[in-house]
């Protein structure tokens, strides 16, 4: 099994597919990274040489990804958070950061429906 950035990634899978299991590669860059060291996107991850896992190791360390991306990503938000912007708050609070609505739908944000009795007559 290829280790590349702390990951190992699967080795039935193309390439192309397997560079994508590393946290901050998708498709695209998983296309660029493979066009940078020359490996074919349609071969297996079992049938690449080391040589090969060697190249693909150098061209993804060019990225930022895994644990460094994680923790940028963190002190992205804890930095809005801090300065009490908008963003931050609504970060802190669990709610939809960009503009979306919350009275109906944000369950993916807001969580499972906490139900509130109806008022009594």
């Amino acid at each position: 099994m290829a280790r590349i950035s702390g990951v190992d990634i699967p080795r039935e899978k193309r390439v192309e597919i397997a560079l994508t299991y590393i946290y901050g590669v998708g498709l695209t860059r998983s296309q660029k990274i493979l066009a940078s060291t020359g490996v074919s996107p349609d071969t297996r991850v079992k049938d690449l040489s080391d040589a090969d896992v060697q190249k693909l190791r150098a061209a993804a360390e060019t990225f930022t990804l895994e644990g460094d991306l994680r923790r940028q990503e963190g002190m992205a938000m804890k930095r809005l958070q801090d300065i009490g912007c908008l963003r931050g708050r609504r970060h802190r609070m669990g709610l939809p950061v960009r503009g979306q609505r919350t009275r109906t739908n944000a369950r993916t944000r807001r969580g499972a429906r906490k139900t509130v009795a109806g008022k009594k007559k």
